[in-house]
């Protein structure tokens, strides 16, 4: 069994902290900083121990921000010596962002400082949304910058919707701002920076479909295979969900003449196995489609309503008169994010974001152990 997260901040990591940071400030009181960070920290979860920590910070570095800025810089890995890196800066991240709002260049200046050591997209949303345009006015400048980390981090941290980050009302409502930085950094040459850029434009995608369809479809023509790739990515939500100009983004058109049939091989499912299905698919047209092959399973919720999950399939090109087969098993096991109930569950076929076929399955749960 995995670790729970919440262990990644422990008490020999801040001895560790403590040390790194005294190396550089004669000043710093390590045991009074080692008493205020540990106490009561197990019975916390990740980000209240971090705050924790963030508070031991703010009791022992300078009260001055500038000074305390100087601080967390030089204790910062340099030269081949050891400094504050990884989990330890996850604090780190919180404290510039309560403390350094008022210092705004100085705060910003110092999270890209920190972002090749650990990340800093956590700790410059406070500052976008303190003062949107005056932040991104600083962040554009990072597009060009010769650390990879710090180009991702322009893309990463102005994502609108970041999971495990405070949301950017501002962004959700009108994205526009952020456009020009995604632009930038399509065709980096580091994945891990196209990678993000796909993230957000998949966040806005969600409030804004058809704005980034449109985006889309005024960069795809004689894209690169990475560019293409990243456009997909930033797609996956609107393909999902059918959106019909993502779908001609990638040529995935409507199929006439288009037959598909669905077959289930166990009508039945246990809790813990799987749906074994079949699906053929028949162009009786004259002319080859693209097909693009997703699934929806239908769980029954504790209401007794129903609930779509589109999952993944398969894409494939059908010439005329040409058939293809797709064998798959849906497994129906424990997963975190989902909870399961018994009854009568549905599973529909999409292709190219239309329903094209459909066929109801039972799920049983096991019965309890006797006492």
């Amino acid at each position: 069994m995995p670790e729970p997260l919440k262990n990644l901040l422990h008490e020999a990591l801040l001895v560790d902290m403590a040390d790194r940071i005294a190396a550089n400030a004669l000043s710093f009181d390590k045991t009074h900083f080692l008493k205020l960070a540990s106490d009561g920290l197990e019975a916390l979860e990740l980000m209240e121990r971090s705050a924790l920590i963030r508070d031991a910070l703010s009791a022992t570095l300078p009260e001055d921000f500038i000074g305390a800025a100087a601080v967390l810089k030089a204790s910062l890995p340099a030269s081949g010596r050891p400094g504050l890196t990884g989990w330890m800066l996850l604090p780190v991240n919180q404290f510039i962002a309560a403390r350094g709002l008022d210092h705004f260049e100085l705060g910003l200046d110092l999270l890209k400082a920190l972002t090749p050591h650990f990340t800093a997209e956590f700790g410059i949303r406070p500052f976008i949304h303190r003062d949107q345009q005056r932040a991104l006015a600083i962040i554009s400048a990072w597009v060009g910058d010769p650390d990879r980390h710090v180009r991702r981090l322009a893309s990463e941290g102005t994502r609108p919707r970041l999971p495990w980050a405070m949301r950017l009302p501002q962004l959700v409502k009108d994205p526009t701002p952020i456009l020009p930085i995604l632009i930038a950094l399509m065709d980096d040459p580091e994945d891990y920076v196209r990678r993000s850029v796909a993230n957000s434009l998949n966040d806005i995608a969600k409030d804004h479909p058809d704005l980034v369809a449109a985006f889309i479809a005024g960069r795809i023509e004689g894209a690169s295979a990475e560019r293409r790739w990243l456009l997909k990515h930033a797609s996956r939500t609107l393909l999902k969900k059918g959106h019909p100009q993502a779908l001609a983004n990638f040529g995935f058109g409507t199929a006439a003449a288009l037959t598909c049939e669905l077959r289930l091989l166990n009508g039945e499912v246990m809790f813990g196995e799987g749906l074994d299905f079949e699906i053929r698919l028949t162009n009786s047209g004259e002319t080859t489609h693209s097909l693009m092959i997703d699934y929806a399973i239908h769980h029954v919720k504790a209401d007794g309503s129903l609930s779509p999950k589109v999952f993944k399939c398969r894409t494939i090109t059908l010439a005329p008169g040409q058939s293809h087969v797709i064998e798959r098993r849906h497994a129906m096991r424990p997963i975190t994010t989902r909870r399961y109930y018994p009854g009568e569950h549905r599973i529909a076929i999409l292709v190219n974001g239309a329903e094209s076929a459909s066929k109801s399955f039972v799920l049983r749960m096991p019965s309890p152990d006797p006492a």
